[in-house]
């Protein structure tokens, strides 16, 4: 009862002065670890009760198996992998432990193993096959992904529930993929799970992450009931298209029909405030949230406005705001303002920023290059040589940014100058009428 109501400290308790466990207690204390998001603890009970002699069952191995997955632990999770093989467990008819050594391998990126158990299974569940589909489509595989989402499709004993279906909209929406996006939207009508609030939600997201706002608005009015998730994606979307406008008016609907904001929507109207420049606006919706006691504030909040104050040049008013801010402020929130004072050349605030930065994130490549930056255009070129020498001695390598171009309904990733594509000479040479080969 404890575990199940969340309340894990007060089962451990109990769990701890009994006089005799047997295998269903063992099992509801490595379940509440796990569903606690603890693995550690969940992994240490599960090596406890072996020690003790008790013989784990399909529940604990379950448990235990999410638990790893939770903590990426690969090399855990396969050392179980290989004891069920030992002591003769056949995934293949045991659903649970084959769906959980799916998403295991999945979550740490072993897709050849999650493929090959995912085969051996003889009635597939649906969590095995969201789970093959979203790890393909992560790894930017879409063209696996679409192939397995078929076959769900027209599996005669199951039907796409509205998880899977959210998921994969909202990668498409992640790459920019408008047009799986609009054809799993037209799908999405014809079955009952279409009409979930979530998959309307990630459609809407998909439609203001194409740049299609006039779709998202037409949607967002033609859905008959709208939670706050609702709103706050399109507030979201309006902002990062520079509506800022658009998102205090939907803010002000939202409010007008009985629906509270949460945290979240806090967050997406200041950010559209700050995308538009619209500083008094911002400033009234971040007093109104610190004046807000159901709503917890958090550094995200405090970034916005900083991001605010650092575009209109106020960068003093930006640092006495994360000097006097409740919270302890995090790289994030610091690297707003260093890149703020580079935009403004603030050289006293930026080189006491990026100092602080370089003391509290100082493997990552981007402060230094921001820094560097800064003592550059300053004409500080002893301090900028310095920073370059302390970069290359830890041996950084700043990550190179990447494109990615849809042909053929396969997504291929490429780097500036990069020609390790096996159709990269294909596509430069050109016909003798004048034409280029087409990839």
């Amino acid at each position: 009862m404890y575990t199940k109501c969340g309340r894990v400290s007060e089962a451990a308790r109990m769990f701890n002065v009994m006089p005799v466990k047997n295998l269903i207690t063992w099992n509801a204390m490595i379940a509440g670890y796990t569903l606690e998001g603890n693995g550690e603890r969940a992994l240490l009970l599960f090596r406890q009760m072996q020690g003790m002699g008790e013989v784990p069952d399909e529940y604990t191995i379950t448990s235990t198996l999410k638990a790893c997955s939770g903590l990426g632990a690969i090399r855990q999770g396969s050392q179980i992998h290989s004891s069920l093989i030992t002591k003769g467990f056949l995934c293949s008819v045991r659903t649970m432990i084959a769906g959980a050594l799916v998403d295991l391998y999945v979550k740490c990126s072993h897709l050849t193993e999650a493929q090959r158990i995912f085969d051996q299974i003889k009635q597939k569940n649906l969590v095995s096959w969201n789970a093959l589909i979203l790890g393909y489509a992560q790894e930017c595989n879409l063209l696996q992904a679409m192939d397995l989402f078929r076959q769900l499709r027209v599996s005669i004993h199951h039907q796409v529930d509205g998880f899977v279906l959210s998921s994969l909209m909202g990668v498409f929406a992640d790459f920019a993929l408008v047009e799986q996006g609009k054809q799993m939207h037209a799908f999405t009508i014809k079955i009952p799970s279409g009409l979930d609030i979530s998959v309307t939600n990630s459609i809407m997201d998909m439609y203001l992450k194409c740049g299609l706002t006039d779709e998202a608005e037409k949607l967002f009015n033609e859905t008959p009931v709208r939670n706050v998730i609702s709103w706050t994606i399109m507030i979201t979307g309006y902002g990062k298209h520079g509506l800022g406008r658009k998102s205090i008016r939907l803010f002000h609907q939202m409010q007008s029909e009985d629906i509270e904001p949460d945290g979240v929507t806090y967050l997406a109207v200041l950010s559209a405030c700050s995308h538009s420049g619209l500083v008094e606006e911002c400033q009234e919706y971040f007093s109104r949230l610190c004046h807000d006691r159901r709503i917890k504030r958090n550094v995200e909040h405090y970034a916005c406005m900083v991001d605010l104050l650092g575009r209109a040049g106020r960068l003093k008013e930006a640092k006495n705001l994360i000097d006097s801010m409740p919270l302890k402020p995090n790289v994030g929130i610091l690297q707003t303002l260093l890149s703020a004072c580079k935009v403004h050349g603030d050289l006293e605030i930026g080189r006491e920023v990026g100092e602080t930065l370089l003391r509290l994130d100082g493997d990552n490549p981007v402060n230094y290059v921001m820094l560097s930056n800064i003592y550059a255009e300053a004409g500080y070129w002893k301090e900028c040589e310095r920073l370059r020498k302390l970069f290359k001695m830890k041996g950084l390598k700043k990550e190179a940014g990447r494109s990615w171009v849809e042909i053929d309904k396969e997504v291929h990733f490429f780097y500036n100058r990069d020609e390790t594509h096996p159709l990269t000479e294909n596509s430069s040479k050109v016909e003798g009428n004048g034409t280029e080969n087409k990839i």
